[in-house]
């Protein structure tokens, strides 16, 4: 079983603040996972939540919010709450098997506390698995190792939306043959309930032996708490060098600054029908753009999947590979969402607001890169945006 922790509040905290950098860009707000976390704290909640490896012998699913960040904007712990539960209950309906362990779908500062916020609920009845599907946040279901398991089908998919009454409440249950399938069915159910909602799939039970073991990257919700333990911590802002090093050092896989201490000159984001906030950030490495002497994008579908240098012909990092936000200004990580990137560019003026932003590649672990279909499906991501070269090397 390896070892097995304990999360309280102090935990949930650091592993937002990792997850903020390591999450490519998505997974949620870091804004709003810090606002959640502060409702937390306020209604008193002061437990531990028990974080350890699959044990090949415990009913668990996959859990996480699906959807737009900025459909989701000012999200609130009683909306996570309640998706929480809804669709929860409408998983165990599903499969006629009570869930007694969570994990998380990606590295995210709201997805990797969804299932901890989960546990903390259940009052001890629940514990989360070490790991999740990716070890960095994924536009789409297929981009997971999850997909990877031939025994551990995607379906039934239960899907909840985060009504505070049974009159209110609106559901769906899908049943397809591959992630893939799933997502494309799940988009129009999440438009409609807003642009976000509860979501519980692959699940591990009896039925299919347990299939979850081996499925998963073991170890990453540690790797975040370590990150954010080290960020949180620091008298002042670390170097951008030295945080990738420490990433380099918590997960085993290579990370290097891209771009040091540049600023957000420009940002364009909107969100599609299938819920995703698709858009362009531009880093320039003097506040006015038309003094700068380099430039940066990063083109991003919540997570950001690819950035250039306007001096170079070749990209500066293509996903599976992660882009990582930090700044030494604020010391933290932070997302593509909208109420994130407010403290870095100012969308009224139109102009950086002069906090300085640093971007990080990480390299996929290689479980993930080794999945059968990941790259592919990176791959048609960026074919949609316009990018027909190569694809990273493991």
């Amino acid at each position: 079983m390896g070892v097995v922790y304990h999360y309280g509040l102090a935990d949930f905290q650091t592993i937002a603040a990792g997850a903020a950098v390591l999450a490519s860009g998505g997974g949620g707000s870091y804004q709003d996972a810090c606002s959640i976390l502060q409702e937390l704290a306020s209604q008193g909640w002061s437990g531990t939540v028990t974080v350890q490896d699959y044990d090949g012998a415990t009913n668990a699913c996959v859990l996480a919010i699906m959807g737009s960040p900025d459909a989701a904007d000012s999200l609130t712990l009683s909306a996570v709450q309640n998706s929480i539960s809804n669709t929860v209950a409408v998983m165990e309906a599903s499969t006629g098997a009570v869930l007694s362990a969570l994990i998380p779908v990606e590295i995210g500062p709201i997805n990797s506390l969804v299932p901890l916020i989960g546990a903390a609920m259940s009052q001890g009845a629940v514990w989360v698995v070490n790991g999740d599907g990716a070890g960095r946040a994924v536009p789409e279901l297929p981009q997971t190792t999850y997909t990877g398991g031939e025994q551990l089908a995607p379906c039934p998919a239960a899907l909840a939306s985060d009504a505070s009454t049974l009159a209110d409440l609106e559901t769906a249950v899908l049943g397809a043959s591959s992630a893939a399938r799933v997502e494309t069915l799940a988009g129009g159910v999440v438009a409609g309930f807003g642009g976000y909602s509860g979501i519980a799939m692959w699940p591990s039970n009896a039925s299919n032996g347990f299939a979850l073991s081996g499925s998963y990257l073991a170890g990453t919700l540690e790797q975040a708490r370590g990150l954010g333990q080290f960020l949180l911590q620091a008298a002042t802002p670390p170097a951008t060098a030295i945080v990738a090093n420490t990433i380099t050092t918590l997960t085993g896989r290579s990370a290097s600054a891209v771009v040091t201490n540049f600023f957000i000159t420009s940002v364009t984001q909107s969100t599609s029908s299938a819920s995703l906030d698709s858009g362009i950030i531009r880093l320039d490495n003097t506040q006015d753009p038309a003094q700068s002497t380099e430039t940066h994008y990063l083109y991003n579908l919540n997570e950001s999947l690819i950035t250039y240098s306007s001096a170079s012909t070749s990209p500066d990092v293509i996903a599976p590979d992660s882009i990582c936000y930090y700044s030494e200004s604020t010391g933290r990580g932070f997302s593509n969402a909208s109420d994130d990137l407010a403290l870095y560019f100012d969308a009224t003026m139109g102009k950086s607001t002069g906090q300085r932003v640093s971007v990080i590649a990480v390299k996929a672990a290689p479980q993930l890169y080794n999945t059968p279909g990941v790259v592919a499906s990176f791959a048609a991501l960026l074919r949609n945006m316009g990018y027909a070269g190569a694809m990273p090397a493991a």
